[in-house]
């Protein structure tokens, strides 16, 4: 019995242990280049994963549909929903949905935003990365 008082801790902190590195390895690091078909072409990037039935999710469709048209050539917006493509998720390390991920226009990753997030916000998360979205007509400045 004192035996088995013993093993049932340590068989949980070896469970978490492993349940922790299983997860960290499924992460990127925020400066390794993703994909060509993603961020890096140019002009800055922000990828929305999230999933066509997740209610921020939907409420967010408009806001990345805004900023495509507005910003178009200055600002790359790419929605996945991870949902339909798991890898996706998996790739990018996401908790929850959705996950916004900020990336300059080299296609490094500059930060994340978890959760809904209004187009300002947006904007203004670039700007403190360091990244200016000009207004169309504009050109795109990088500190």
């Amino acid at each position: 019995m004192k035996s088995l008082k013993i093993i049932i801790p340590v068989a949980v902190i070896a469970a978490a242990a492993v349940l922790i590195a299983v997860k960290e390895s499924g992460r990127r690091p925020m400066d390794e280049p993703v994909s060509p078909a993603g961020p890096g072409r140019g002009v800055p990037t922000l990828i929305d994963l999230g999933a066509d039935r997740c209610v921020p999710c939907i409420k967010m469709a408009s806001i990345l549909e805004g900023l495509k048209e507005e910003y178009r050539g200055k600002l790359e917006v790419i929605f996945i929903d991870v949902w339909q493509d798991r890898t996706a998720g998996q790739q990018y390390g996401i908790r929850l949905i959705p996950t916004q991920i900020f990336f300059d226009a080299r296609g490094k990753e500059l930060g994340r935003h978890e959760g809904f997030i209004g187009q300002e916000d947006i904007l203004n998360t670039f700007r403190r990365l360091g990244v200016e979205i000009p207004a169309p007509g504009k050109e795109v400045a990088e500190r």
